[in-house]
């Protein structure tokens, strides 16, 4: 049952998918509030970032710093797509977006080693009561079961991958799963990181391709889980 959480989610018309849109949307709206409002405007301003990002690219190994970057932010929980985020501005929105994906398939790797060593009354305990129905949906239905919990969380990313390593589940159906699943997460905030820079630069963001990009998400969301239930 892969999609328990999803299902539920839809008939309730509240699942874990509107919960990262509304926060997204929040996020979006107090990072402007607080660059226009607080005294962060004099702080962080155009020049200071611009020079801070330049700084970033002009260091050899910065790709693969940013890259690794995301194996402790797995396990402490930091808010990934603000990684994501500093990433596009440092780097553009095409090595931004790879750099990002790659980062967070290294740290779901990382995430699901760790519970290949794990006992199974420890992952047991860490999983608690999401424990029963996602073991039983990672054993059943593996690449298709991964996809929908990337997509729908409904517990945090590093205990997902903890859990699906615990289980076996095959490598590289947890590889493609996770790149499957949080990719419209990763092309949104890029986007997202596109119009900050372009903000940053002539002062102004264009509203529509935002509003369009968190339609976007909210209907790549909806679609997987319609489909994943579907066939579930």
């Amino acid at each position: 049952m892969p999609t328990a959480a999803a299902a539920r989610g839809s008939r309730n018309g509240r699942g874990p998918a509107w919960g990262k849109i509304i926060a997204f949307l929040v996020f979006c709206i107090a990072l402007a509030a607080a660059w226009r409002y607080t005294p962060l405007s004099e702080l962080v301003t155009a020049q200071k970032i611009f020079e801070w990002a330049r700084a970033v690219r002009q260091v050899p190994w910065a790709p693969v710093i940013v890259i690794l970057a995301y194996i402790p932010t797995a396990f402490l929980m930091f808010p990934r797509p603000l990684l994501t985020l500093l990433t596009v501005v440092a780097f553009g929105p095409w090595l931004g977006f790879s750099y990002s994906m790659v980062g967070i398939v290294v740290s779901a790797l990382a995430t699901y080693y760790a519970g290949r060593v794990m006992k199974k009354e420890t992952v047991r305990r860490l999983a608690g009561r999401y424990y029963d129905a996602a073991s039983k949906a990672l054993r059943r239905h593996g690449l298709m079961a991964m996809t929908a919990m990337r997509i729908v969380p409904a517990a945090p990313f590093a205990v997902e991958g903890i859990l699906a390593g615990a289980m076996r589940v095959k490598v590289w159906h947890f590889t493609v799963g996770t790149a499957l699943g949080v990719l419209p997460g990763v092309l949104a905030t890029s986007v997202f990181g596109q119009q900050i820079t372009a903000a940053l630069e002539d002062g102004g963001i264009n509203w529509w391709i935002v509003g369009g990009v968190i339609l976007a998400f909210a209907g790549m969301i909806w679609f997987f889980k319609r489909q994943l239930s579907d066939k579930h």
